[in-house]
């Protein structure tokens, strides 16, 4: 059953809100860099918050929910090479523009953190850097990293051949079962290959764009319901340890497990139609904001952080606040200004086959 493909904004939405969940972490729910700007750790300027804030760095979780039911829905019927240029047109012209600024203002003389040397910044134009072994210019293409290596996984088995429930199914239950056995076989080949600590809640994203086109789908409801056991598993393990009052904060196991089932119920609602009255226009124009902002928002705060709290002596909750409203503007900026033209330009020139001679056509050679 063939579900018809329209905007689904409520899923712009949680995307932004995913994306506001990691810089709550980012600002206020860890240590760190993040320390020299505010001039004192967050653990004593936001003494009863920074415990929830440390519960932020779960939005990627959900980042990755997200990604796997989009790919699957952008991926479906279309040819690999159209598939190729809309996510290298969608990732990185933005992402240029966050290296190139991120990069300028950490090299101001004021500014204290560390700058790349102009090597390693060229290597972070590729997006390839982490396999590279070189330092990063931003702290969050780590995901990023993971996405790319979803989408070659996607492409290959799904994409090339042909996209069906049966090659979806299929790729959903082989990722499932190569990532557990990857998780025992302590093979850094295979752990970058199908990232068993990441790999189901792609896999969820999956089952559940299949859950929107069939809502009676028994597989698809399997491969959510897995998916949702290993994820939570995965998410605990990662992110909860004994308490330790020298611990910057003490993540609880139940709320791990209730933020991450919350990410797959929200998806789900939206995928089953649920939250089709969420439709509202300004929800499409956050689904646009959460990429550049996503990018920018964890350097460049450092700095506004420090700018206003420390030299402006703005209150820690109103520089919290202002950081947060300056990244999401110079979000705006970079979607206007960079997306909105080089997106489609980069689609086009990555779509348009090259002209090729025809059989027998003698080839004209310019002289030198």
């Amino acid at each position: 059953m063939a579900a018809p493909v329209s905007r689904l904004r409520a899923l712009d939405g949680l995307r932004l809100i995913a994306a506001l969940m990691v810089a709550l972490y980012h600002y206020g729910g860890r240590s760190g860099d993040i320390s020299r700007g505010w001039g004192a750790s967050p653990k004593k300027l936001f003494p009863d918050a920074h415990e929830w804030f440390s519960y932020g760095c779960l939005g990627v979780q959900i980042f990755f929910v997200i990604s796997g039911f989009v790919i699957c829905m952008s991926g479906w019927g279309r040819p690999l090479r159209s598939f190729f240029a809309s996510r290298v047109s969608r990732l990185y012209p933005a992402y240029w523009a966050a290296l190139i600024i991120v990069t300028a203002v950490f090299a101001l003389p004021w500014v204290v953190y560390r700058t790349v040397t102009p090597s390693e910044f060229v290597v972070n134009l590729t997006m390839l850097q982490m396999p590279v072994g070189v330092h990063r210019v931003l702290g969050v293409c780590w995901t990023l990293w993971a996405e790319l290596r979803f989408y070659a996984l996607f492409a290959l088995c799904v994409v090339l051949p042909g996209a069906t429930r049966r090659r979806v199914v299929l790729f959903c239950a082989g990722w499932t079962l190569a990532a557990a056995l990857t998780s025992t076989a302590e093979q850094p080949f295979l752990d970058a290959v199908f990232m068993p600590e990441y790999a189901s809640f792609f896999i969820g994203g999956m089952g559940l764009y299949l859950l929107h086109r069939n809502r009676r789908d028994v597989t698809a409801w399997g491969i959510v319901a897995v998916s949702w056991a290993i994820g939570q598993h995965w998410a605990v393990a990662g992110l909860w340890h004994k308490p330790n009052p020298a611990a910057f904060s003490n993540r609880h196991v139940w709320v791990i497990v209730a933020i991450v089932t919350l990410g797959f119920l929200l998806v789900g609602a939206i995928a089953l139609g649920h939250l089709h009255w969420a439709n509202w226009r300004w929800l499409t124009v956050a689904g646009a904001l959460t990429y550049p902002f996503y990018l920018v928002h964890e350097h460049l705060g450092w700095v506004v952080v420090g700018v206003l709290h420390r030299e402006l002596h703005v209150p820690a909750p109103a520089t919290f606040a202002l950081t947060i409203a300056a990244m999401l503007l110079l979000a705006w900026l970079l979607n206007r200004y960079v997306e909105r033209w080089a997106t489609p330009l980069l689609r086009r020139a990555l779509t348009v086959r090259p002209a090729t001679a025809r059989p027998g056509t003698p080839r004209t050679v310019t002289p030198r």
